[in-house]
């Protein structure tokens, strides 16, 4: 049996302010094994992104219990769900979130220099993911001197150099055209895989969803699997 990565049971989100009371999340069960992918659907405020900032430990979930790589978020410290979450976790964004001041190498590199790695190791291994994903001769160039779909390939290489159990994506192509987000799409899936990195893709493109290993739409607050058309 493959190992799980990241298991979410009984997860419910509610928010509650001053007469506004919503349930954004309400029973929500995920499980992601070593090296799988799956894609999240929805409608715009449906609660894919923020099922993914729960998945993340980026916050706290109202009821349920989330684990990545068997430890659950509520149980640790916020300076060990650091930790673990640099350890274990990659993140990719809509927009990029690149450092506009550092080159594309330096972007990349800058995970693991939070790692403590020497300077010309973390430089050497983000060069080696620059080439993965197409971009060995724009390594010193700085973001805004990239197209964007070459912003974000570098957002894919930040994501993976370390390594990692998981990547968390949030709609990672949806600022790029149809034959750049196929692109993209396709370099993250390729890398990712090498690395034997489980994957879960929040995304509206069902064509993309498609292509990954398991499809769930949520809906009213639940995720169901459905047999998505392409």
């Amino acid at each position: 049996m493959s190992e799980i990565i990241l298991s979410a049971q009984g997860v419910r989100q509610r928010f509650h302010e001053g007469s506004l009371d919503v349930t954004v999340l309400d029973g929500v069960d995920l499980s992601l094994a070593r090296g799988q992918s799956v894609a999240v659907v929805g409608a715009s405020g449906s609660g894919k992104s923020t099922l993914l900032h729960l998945l993340g430990g980026l916050d706290g979930a109202t009821q349920g219990t989330i684990t990545l790589m068997g430890r659950d978020w509520r149980q640790m410290s916020p300076a060990e769900q650091g930790r673990w979450r640099n350890q274990h976790l990659g993140f990719i964004y809509q927009f990029h979130h690149l450092l506009p001041e550092f080159s594309a190498l330096d972007n990349v590199a800058m995970p693991l220099l939070i790692r403590r790695l020497p300077l010309d190791e973390a430089r050497r291994q983000a060069l080696a993911l620059l080439t993965q994903v197409g971009l060995a001769n724009r390594a010193e160039h700085r973001p805004s001197e990239l197209s964007g779909g070459e912003r974000q390939r570098v957002a894919v290489a930040r994501a993976l150099v370390t390594s990692p159990a998981c990547v968390l994506a949030d709609e990672p192509t949806g600022n790029l055209d149809r034959n750049t987000a196929d692109v993209v799409f396709a370099l993250l899936r390729e890398a990712a895989a090498a690395r034997g990195c489980a994957m879960v893709i929040v995304t509206h493109d069902e064509n993309l969803a498609a292509r990954c290993d398991r499809q769930l739409r949520l809906v009213a607050g639940q995720l169901t699997e459905p047999s998505l058309t392409v």
